[in-house]
């Protein structure tokens, strides 16, 4: 048997942070990366900023949020050029995550005029005074919100959103490997009428990560890898973290499902921007009765996937990341298969174009599937038990989303009630969102939840007021 030893992944250094595309290599364009002072400097100037905005009224934060809305709608293109050139998305998935940005801050508009607060009573047992509590939520002060590369700008739309919407100020730092749709969005904030400080982007690595953490913010908000989460969460102290921390999501299919939606699903699902999605079927659990047919139907599926430039409207998958995004997810698909694993499909590609992969018989703590991988790689694992099922994925460290193809309303039941994770999408991907919905995870996949309508008052401090 070969021995394969995992690449390492050396971060970047440099103070200026320049962005080439993932397709190509061409210089996409540049941005400078701020110093610990500046960092400081811009939380500062937030704060100061989100002390006049702090008195704010719901129709003024609305109307903020739509303006910018409209800003994101007369630039939709531009935009959507920008993602697909620093990310390597297709220019479809690019005009799709434009147009679920608009609908993240219009939500989030929509959400700051219900920001409702309640009155309680006191006097509910014997001896109680006879006064009356009003609750409501006020802003919480400076939000730190850290992003990823897969989803450059509507993540940062469901950061600053429901940040704005509840009287806050923003400082994002978004990913090194995209930082430009940021970038944008913050000028269009300005244009749209934000006030000076109330949204700023900072750039850089993990140092600037950390620095952001350490400065006096008052919420820190990051979607990124369980690893940087911890070190965050430690560096910011005892401020309040969302996290969203990732997935090993699986997506289970039953006899009686509609086996040619659940393929369109998976093969959808999991190969969106190069199988880049935190939420995406990393492990395909499909029951013994239907594993031949199904397979079938889903590698005709995979053949039909084109893979090439983004910027082609021909192109169904883009490229990874980077080179050492490409490395790593090959690494992953050889070991796996040196550990017995069947290649079905894919396993291939070159440079940062990784061929649509499909691999059944697997172990559980296949390199693939033991831990999360970014990368365009089904998982084929086969089940007749549904109980031993769940607790396999139960056994594992992530609870991000599952999704469950049945019309059985009892197995439903079972799987919503059993699975340790966030989310169950019934005859749907895990991968499903909805931007005002509560997204996230327990366990590895995070703290907290994001989804416009809780987001909100994740990002209020509660008031109690008795008299």
């Amino acid at each position: 048997m070969m021995t394969l030893t995992a690449p390492e992944i050396s971060p970047a250094a440099s103070l200026t942070v320049r962005v080439c595309s993932p397709f190509d290599g061409s210089p996409v364009g540049e941005v400078a990366g701020s110093t610990s002072a500046e960092i400081a400097q811009a939380v500062a100037s937030a704060r100061r900023a989100q002390a006049a905005f702090r008195r704010s009224t719901p129709f003024e934060r609305r109307t903020l949020l739509d303006a910018l809305a409209a800003r994101i709608a007369d630039h939709a293109e531009e935009l959507a050029q920008t993602i697909c050139r620093e990310v390597g998305k297709t220019i479809g998935e690019a005009r799709n995550e434009v147009r679920r940005a608009q609908n993240t801050l219009r939500l989030s508009g929509d959400a700051a005029t219900f920001l409702d607060g309640e009155v309680l009573h006191c006097g509910i047992v014997s001896g109680g005074v006879d006064r009356r509590a009003t609750i409501t939520f006020e802003p919480t002060g400076v939000v730190a919100a850290i992003t990823p590369f897969n989803y450059p700008l509507n993540l940062l739309c469901h950061k600053l959103g429901p940040a704005i919407a509840a009287g806050n100020a923003v400082v994002a730092k978004p990913s090194p490997k995209a930082p430009l749709a940021a970038v944008r969005l913050a000028e269009l904030a300005i244009d749209a009428g934000f006030p000076d400080g109330l949204f700023q982007v900072v750039h850089g690595g993990a140092e600037a990560a950390l620095s952001l953490a350490r400065a006096p913010i008052d919420l820190l908000s990051f979607t990124g890898g369980p690893k940087a989460g911890l070190a965050l969460k430690n560096a910011s102290g005892l401020v309040r973290c969302l996290m969203e921390l990732g997935g090993n999501d699986p997506l289970f299919v039953f006899p009686d499902a509609d086996l040619d939606r659940a393929v369109a699903t998976a093969v959808a699902h999991r190969f969106e921007i190069a199988g880049q999605s935190c939420a995406a079927v990393k492990r395909l659990y499909l029951h013994r009765d239907i594993e031949a047919v199904f397979t079938e139907r889903l590698l005709a599926a995979v053949s039909t996937v084109r893979t090439g430039d983004p910027t082609s409207s021909d192109t169904d998958m883009g490229p990874v990341i980077d080179a050492e995004a490409a490395t790593l997810v090959r690494y992953r698909i050889e070991a796996t298969i040196a550990g017995g694993a069947r290649l079905l499909a894919g396993g291939g590609g070159q440079g940062t174009l990784v061929e649509p992969t499909v691999l059944a018989g697997l172990d559980p703590r296949s390199p693939v599937i033991a831990q999360e991988t970014f990368g365009p790689v089904i998982a084929i694992r086969s089940f007749d038990d549904a109980a031993a099922a769940i607790a396999e994925v139960n056994a594992g460290v992530y609870g991000l989303q599952a999704g469950i193809f049945t019309n059985d309303h009892a197995l439903v039941k079972r799987f919503s009630r059993d699975l340790l994770v966030g989310g169950v999408m019934v005859n749907e991907g895990p991968d499903f969102r909805a931007e005002h919905v509560p997204f996230g995870g327990i366990k590895s996949s995070g703290l907290g939840r994001e989804g416009v309508r809780i987001a909100i008052r994740e990002m209020s401090e509660t008031r109690v007021v008795i008299d």
